[in-house]
């Protein structure tokens, strides 16, 4: 995490207190708070074209898409976070300590950018491997056209990567994007 964006040291419960009063949204590790920094104009249009698509590719199924307003609670780490884009199959579970955090999630999406990426691929991913309901994590590029994603097989992670022209395949949820879709841009591509 980024020094300049530590708040300091706090208990889960003064965490909370200071989700609810505050309009900008924080994280929580190992007793530390941070607050998120703002993303890019990319960054959100690719974070809501995701929504889109899988929220269509998932009609009908009981599964639910969730933005970035959605927190996660990683039980076993104590940390807790806001995934670009959350998929929940079945039904929400909730942390003991937190009946706004979710704990189920069944897919995450973090998009990639120069200030998140290090994170994203390290501290984060190694939080992520410990949700026990967790199947598949994804990752998007911002700057460069690609998904990636990473998917548990019993005990063990794997990976498989989209570039243009391909379809990502999101197995855990049964749904499938086009790769060329994800990045069209309506505002640019005409």
């Amino acid at each position: 995490m980024d020094a300049a964006l530590r708040l300091g040291a706090m208990s889960y419960a003064d965490y909370l207190a200071l989700e609810r009063a505050s309009e900008a949204k924080h994280e929580y590790v190992n007793g530390e708070v941070y607050a998120m920094a703002g993303g890019t104009p990319e960054h959100a249009r690719l974070q809501s074209r995701l929504d889109q698509l899988l929220g269509v590719a998932l009609e009908g199924r009981p599964c639910a898409v969730f933005a970035s307003d959605l927190r996660i609670r990683i039980v076993d780490t104590g940390r807790s976070t806001y995934p670009d884009v959350t998929v929940v199959c079945g039904r929400v579970e909730t942390a003991a300590d937190d009946e706004d955090a979710v704990t189920n999630p069944t897919l995450i999406v973090e998009v990639l950018s120069r200030n998140t990426e290090a994170e994203d691929r390290g501290p984060k991913w190694a939080h992520y491997q410990r949700i026990e309901a967790l199947r598949e994590y994804v990752l998007v590029g911002q700057d460069a056209r690609g998904v990636e994603v990473f998917r548990r097989d019993g005990a063990r992670w794997t990976y498989e990567s989209f570039g243009p022209g391909d379809t990502a395949r999101f197995e855990s949820v049964g749904a499938a994007v086009a790769v060329d879709e994800l990045y069209r841009n309506p505002l640019e591509d005409g």
